[in-house]
């Protein structure tokens, strides 16, 4: 049997840099606002990459203190998708926590809770 191949560590293109902008903004939310990943993006020095947070958000470490729950879609909305394991549910509890209040869409007033640095 032929020995098998190890899996290589998925990189960013830009690298480790661009993963602490990233995370230097997110801990930068205060509790009880949000930011959407466009926003992250361009306050990070990557204006145009809102996909590019979502991606550092994906794989990040969970041993990683950051408040990922903060940054949120352009809808004023939690992103659901499946391949999150049930952590867009786990997002809105924590963004109700902190006192955002959803509608029955399932959506909040972005221009109420947007963080403006």
């Amino acid at each position: 049997m032929p020995p098998r191949r190890k899996l290589l560590a998925t990189a960013l293109p830009e690298g480790d840099a661009a993963v602490a902008a990233i995370c230097a903004v997110i801990r930068r939310i205060p509790k009880g606002w949000v930011a959407t990943y466009g926003q992250v993006a361009t306050m990070a020095g990557l204006p145009r990459r809102a996909r590019l947070v979502g991606y550092v958000l994906r794989h990040l470490d969970p041993a990683i203190q950051i408040p990922w729950h903060r940054v949120v879609n352009a809808k004023g909305e939690v992103s659901y998708t499946l391949s999150r394991n049930g952590g867009d549910d786990v997002q809105r509890r924590l963004l109700e926590e902190e006192g955002i209040l959803f509608n029955d869409g399932d959506r909040f007033a972005l221009e109420r809770y947007r963080w403006l640095d």
